[in-house]
């Protein structure tokens, strides 16, 4: 596996001078706290206060800056140690926001960061000037105050109320990000058309992402229907008491209890497990069914989580019926769980047959994950929290057994009949020689968040996205607006480009890989494995700026994310030659530059393409049926510019709509044609 210079935990980074003028030196090396002197399992978790969206009242929920106890301790005096944090309505996790579906919502989020003087606070995390954040280019970026903006995430939100990067305001809007919309005298508004679901909010501010949200800026957002609330009636589901979200997160502390976060990592993984805002915490519960909401909250770590009471050889069973945006149609049971950052799960566990036991929850994964060599630690990091089946039942709540029995309606498989969208997860360095994980497509290669839209599906499209992982690790893809389905996994090979890192000659290995039963539920994020091509399929039913993104918040903060926009012509991206200079050009606009046209439309046998070339230029032109199948390769290599011209059309293809891909250096054009014999 290539690391590059990765750094993990162990190592700190201190920025080299360059000639780069922003570049600066680290802060000393504080004194860290070891977190075997910690106690774990002594402090009770915490369940975050409910604010209910029942009413579709406005809800505000102004960020500050408090002192809270996360259950850190002087080593040897076990005096508590308070923690400087930043949370949501005066609490680290925010409140839970308990929405109902088809009641929208309005949430405001206003940034009081500042003191008692109104004087706006300063960061508590260092933050990166060499990397492009809310404020490259002020001057001033120091005391103008830390520019916020939140996210629903899995939330089907109009563009103006989706938290976009570039949205961000600070402290009484001062200043305010280029897509500023809402969150002044304008509140969110969320309307909550979606199923019974698991969400989160958290601050998403262009190349902050990861220190806002690690100073504890995130909260639950449940949404709750008709569906889910009959399960509960009928005692398959149990009832909100016994119903309890849990977000685990790592973290790193210094000797006086403050939050530590390196620089120049790639990634950050550290030694402190918090579930709820408490180190290792531990639930008392009742030998009945229990439902958890598990939501990683973490920067980059993922984990692989069992139950253990201590004894038994094998993993203790439990049961998940739901992942990130609704119920799964069938209940599915399971020993153990991959989480990776972003994503949720929602279980349940039966304590029924576990009087006086305790359960730990264990980790075992890597970091980066699958091949890392950050390996866990069974005192500290392979330990999550536990639960004390301690608690004599109460009898006025009922028992509940989920069984097997459906939870929800089947879900139909969507179809597309356009073709896929290749896109590519990549690796390169920054100017500086770090690690810069990157996005872009199979065709022009990895592209920066500032370079030209290259995901514009048409409003209401249903898309195929074939998402290439050329990289060492696996990312949780994340894509806002939509729920996406799995349709299969598959190993692949590739030359890829040494300076873009476009691929070529790509060659698919094994048979493609269905997804597994606890999969076959609507999700927003997928975990994308090294050396394969992830095949997930949506719908784009909301027009205007969204994005896309690793939601290892290191990597989206350094350039691993990308503009999503819905509602343009299905064009993917300019010429790699215009693409800093012109900025994006529309499908028609680039045809008519090219000289474009495929006639006869509608055609019998075959109809001809021509268009002319600007430029020497590396070209591709594939058939695709309504399937989104390719039935033709017509071309695929290097021409020379000048008129071009090719006879395209087979005698075996059926009366119907074929969309012909003309792929121009890292453009792509789509044609459809219509046979009709």
């Amino acid at each position: 596996m290539k690391f590059f210079n990765r750094l993990f935990l162990g190592f700190v980074c201190v920025l080299s001078l360059s000639e780069n003028t922003n570049a600066q030196i680290a802060p000393p090396q504080p004194v860290l706290l070891d977190p075997i002197t910690q106690p774990k399992f002594v402090n009770a978790l915490p369940i975050p206060a409910v604010i209910s969206g029942s009413d579709g009242r406005v809800i505000t929920l102004p960020a500050t800056q408090f002192t809270q106890q996360l259950g850190l301790v002087v080593p040897g005096t076990k005096t508590p140690l308070p923690t400087t944090v930043w949370g949501y309505n005066g609490t680290y996790p925010g409140p839970t926001i308990q929405a109902r579906k088809g009641t929208p919502l309005s949430v405001s989020f206003p940034n009081n960061l500042y003191n008692r003087a109104r004087v706006p606070l300063p960061h508590l995390l260092p933050i990166d000037p060499n990397m492009h954040w809310a404020l490259t280019g002020n001057a001033n970026w120091q005391t103008a105050g830390v520019p916020l903006v939140p996210h629903l995430h899995g939330g089907h939100v109009e563009s103006a109320s989706d938290g976009l990067p570039e949205a961000w305001y600070t402290p009484r809007f001062a200043l305010k990000g280029k897509d500023f919309i809402k969150g002044d005298k304008k509140p969110y508004l969320y309307a909550n058309d979606q199923e019974a679901a698991t969400l989160w909010y958290h601050d998403h501010t262009l190349g902050i992402t990861r220190l806002n949200a690690y100073m504890g800026l995130a909260g639950f957002y449940l949404i709750t229907d008709a569906n889910e609330r009959s399960w509960q009636n009928v005692k398959v589901l149990p009832q909100p008491k016994h119903d309890i979200p849990l977000i685990i997160q790592d973290k790193m502390f210094t000797a006086t209890g403050q939050l530590y976060f390196p620089t120049g990592s790639p990634e950050f993984f550290g030694d402190f497990i918090l579930v709820n805002g408490k180190t290792w915490p531990f639930l008392n519960v009742e030998p009945r069914e229990y439902r958890f909401r598990v939501l990683n909250g973490s920067d980059s770590r993922f984990y692989n989580l069992t139950l253990s009471d201590g004894v038994s050889v094998s993993p203790l069973p439990f049961v998940q019926i739901g992942t990130d945006d609704g119920l799964l149609p069938n209940p599915v049971p399971k020993s153990t769980m991959l989480i990776a950052p972003g994503e949720r799960k929602d279980i349940i566990v039966d304590f029924s047959k576990m009087v006086g036991k305790t359960i730990t929850f264990l980790n075992d994964a890597v970091g980066p994950y699958p091949f890392g060599d950050v390996l866990t630690d069974p005192l500290t990091t392979g330990q999550i929290m536990q639960f004390k089946v301690n608690q004599t039942i109460n009898r006025r709540e009922p028992l509940t057994k989920v069984g097997t029995a459906p939870l929800a309606a089947p879900i139909i498989p969507l179809v597309s009949a356009l073709p896929p969208r290749q896109v590519l997860l990549h690796e390169t360095e920054d100017a500086l020689g770090n690690v810069m994980p990157m996005l872009g497509t199979v065709s022009g290669g990895a592209m920066m968040w500032g370079d030209a839209v290259t995901e514009n599906p048409t409003l209401n499209a249903t898309e195929v996205w074939e998402i290439y992982n050329n990289t060492a690790d696996a990312h949780p893809i994340h894509l806002h607006l939509v729920k996406m389905q799995l349709i299969n996994r598959q190993d692949f090979s590739a030359v890829a480009d040494v300076t873009t890192g476009a691929l070529s000659g790509i060659s698919f290995m094994g048979d493609p890989v269905l997804p597994e039963l606890d999969e076959k539920g609507w999700k927003d994020t997928w975990v994308t494995y090294p050396g394969q091509v992830t095949r997930v399929i949506a719908k784009f039913d909301l027009a205007g700026k969204y994005v896309w993104h690793c939601h290892i918040l290191s990597h989206e903060d350094h350039e691993m994310m990308r503009p999503l926009i819905v509602g343009n012509p299905r064009v993917v991206a300019p010429m790699k030659t215009m693409r800093m200079s012109e900025g994006p050009t529309s499908q028609s606009v680039t045809e008519t530059k090219l000289d474009l046209k495929a006639s006869p439309n509608p055609f019998i046998n075959k109809f001809t393409l021509k268009f002319n070339l600007l430029n020497d230029a590396k070209v591709r032109v594939n058939v695709y049926n309504a399937q989104g199948q390719v039935v033709k390769k017509v071309f695929d290599g290097q021409l020379k510019l000048g008129a071009q011209q090719f006879l395209i059309g087979e005698d075996s293809w059926s009366n119907g709509m074929y969309y012909i891909e003309i792929g121009i250096d890292a453009e792509t054009i789509i044609k459809k044609m219509s046979l009709q014999r």
